[in-house]
């Protein structure tokens, strides 16, 4: 049994107990549970898009939120003594899904 979701703009594909890390879920504290909204549901019995898989409930517990590893960005200009270091981490929440559940 597996489910497609989507948050932050992109989407997951994810299974019972599955640990993933998404986009920063600024709402969300450690230990707390949200809801992500459901794009397709597959299973033994029944394969649900659309208007029916929005009916599937996934919830996630919240393991941590964080940063990721820093990217460093260098450019320069050859020739031109023209040279910019940058840094970039990005902010992420790591999720756990405890729980699909289909209602009617």
């Amino acid at each position: 049994m597996y489910a497609v979701v989507e948050t932050g703009g992109k989407q997951y594909k994810v299974a019972v107990d599955q640990k993933f890390s998404v986009e920063l879920l600024p709402e969300a504290e450690a230990g707390s549970t949200v809801n992500l909204p459901c794009l397709m549901f597959s299973d033994d019995k029944q394969t649900l898009i659309g208007a029916d898989a929005a009916k599937v409930s996934v919830k996630a517990k919240v393991l941590e939120s964080g940063r990721g590893k820093k990217l460093n960005i260098f450019t320069y200009k050859a020739k031109k003594n023209v040279r910019k270091r940058q840094g970039h981490r990005q902010p992420y929440t790591c999720l756990q899904i405890t729980g699909i559940t289909v209602g009617k």
